[in-house]
């Protein structure tokens, strides 16, 4: 029987009231009464099986979608776990502790804001992972930034833009990878092309963080020299500690897979707490990767800024990222995207509206999904025919996939990368979007370009 169901008939104008409906049920809920995004999506997954009901849609359909959204996200769920029991371990083992003890020592504390802009960005492009970079030196920095007394959303904001230089600038990134084999563009030429986009906003978020940096830090420098003491007599602060990290970097290099590359972290963090930690029984290593690492060191300041980690504490990220999934996998599988694919991509006429149309459909798919994946996916393929027809090359396509598909997912608090962010440094979505400036110009400056012709290479 299963074999024989089809999907249901949409039209343009359901579509686009499905999507307004969940647009506005998650709107008012996040703005209005600022409740958490599980129950929005929630009702949103409601909305859409009440439709299927009314629509008298075969029950396997809407079930087929649930399945295959949660499906393609089962790689992110584990992903998410084993940076909850990485953090934990790696607080053990000394590996963050060091790192914050360095970070404090290289980092000009008058200029930390750009500072952590430019490290991150750098590790970042060394191992192409956004998720790797946020949850060690964006960790790191956001308790250095605590300590400092500085608003924890500013560093945030700081850490999700270096991080995402990485994710859309490093050829060991998984989606510069895959926005230039959805274009079918070669991998450098794709990098090169969005060297036009990713130098200005460099700059223009340099800046950025430099003059929001330069609000006088109130932070007594004596409360800070005792964290460092009280860092020192709870860990080993020691190079040594940071082999797991050296390991994670050495794998990312070589272009290991992430959970494969974390769990030859975490093997080497355990290793390490074996070793500076000789008192650790077996049932302690268990109880800390799950529920996460508690620090009893005195310090009330330092115990809550390295008391963290777990898999536990990811379990709030999985449960939406399973309603999230679940809501975009019945929106494909009902072929309420599709629709609206459609009538987007056949409505441009010029190479600026095909541009801010592109760039439209990767935001409304993060906002609408929230996986950034399909939003480089299911945008390239609706508009790769278009930019063919109207004889505009296709790195310009790939380039607008990773500006208004990659670099946007950080900012929807119900994204895939948006939890992931919230969850690791703490801060919540909205609350670091006003400072993660390199996301939020990024779809801006591909459509000005679009409209203003520039860098903007078409076939001859």
């Amino acid at each position: 029987m299963e074999g024989n169901v089809e999907q249901p008939r949409v039209t343009r104008i359901e579509a686009l009231l499905i999507i307004l409906g969940i647009l506005f049920i998650i709107g008012i809920s996040l703005i209005v009464f600022a409740a958490d995004p599980h129950i929005p999506i929630f009702l949103a997954l409601l909305l859409l099986i009440g439709y299927s009901m009314i629509k008298k849609v075969n029950w396997k359909v809407t079930e087929k979608g649930i399945i295959q959204g949660v499906a393609s996200g089962i790689i992110p769920i584990l992903i998410f776990m084993f940076i909850g029991v990485l953090i934990s371990v790696w607080v053990s083992a000394g590996t963050i502790p060091t790192l914050i003890y360095y970070s404090f020592h290289l980092i000009s504390m008058e200029w930390f804001l750009p500072s952590v802009f430019v490290a991150t960005a750098v590790i970042g492009i060394c191992i192409g992972s956004s998720f790797t970079t946020a949850s060690t030196i964006g960790v790191s920095f956001m308790a250095l930034g605590g300590m400092l007394e500085l608003d924890p959303a500013m560093t945030a904001g700081a850490v999700v833009s270096g991080a995402l230089v990485g994710d859309k600038m490093s050829p060991l990134s998984d989606t510069t990878n895959l926005a230039a084999s959805v274009s079918k563009v070669d991998l450098f030429e794709h990098i090169r092309h969005l060297l036009w986009t990713t130098v200005p906003l460099f700059v223009i978020a340099f800046i950025f963080y430099t003059i929001i940096g330069q609000s006088p830090v109130e932070a007594d420098m004596q409360t800070i020299n005792v964290l460092m003491n009280d860092l020192h007599e709870s860990f080993l602060v020691h190079p040594a500690t940071l082999l797991p990290a050296a390991v994670i970097v050495i794998l990312a290099v070589r272009r290991v897979s992430a959970i494969p590359s974390m769990a030859a972290g975490i093997v080497m963090g355990i290793v390490v707490t074996m070793f500076v930690q000789p008192d650790y029984s077996v049932g302690d290593y268990m109880t800390f990767m799950q529920d996460g690492f508690v620090l009893e060191s005195g310090n009330d300041q330092l115990d809550e800024m390295l008391s963290r980690g777990g898999i536990q504490d990811m379990m709030w990220s999985v449960s939406l990222l399973i309603l999230t999934l679940s809501m975009g996998g019945v929106l494909s599988e009902l072929g309420i995207i599709e629709k609206l694919l459609e009538a987007l991509s056949s409505m441009v006429k010029t190479t600026g509206r095909l541009v801010l149309s592109t760039a439209l459909t990767g935001i409304g798919i993060n906002i609408s999904l929230g996986e950034q994946y399909m939003s480089v996916i299911l945008t390239g393929e609706a508009f790769e025919q278009r930019y063919e027809q109207m004889g505009i090359k296709r790195k310009n396509l790939s380039r607008v996939l990773e500006n208004a598909g990659t670099l946007i997912n950080p900012l929807i608090p119900y994204g895939v990368s948006g939890v992931f962010m919230a969850s690791v440094l703490g801060v919540d979505v909205l609350q670091y979007l006003p400072y993660a400036l390199f996301c939020l110009l990024g779809p801006a400056i591909v459509i000005l370009y679009g409209f203003a012709g520039f860098q903007i290479d078409e076939k001859k």
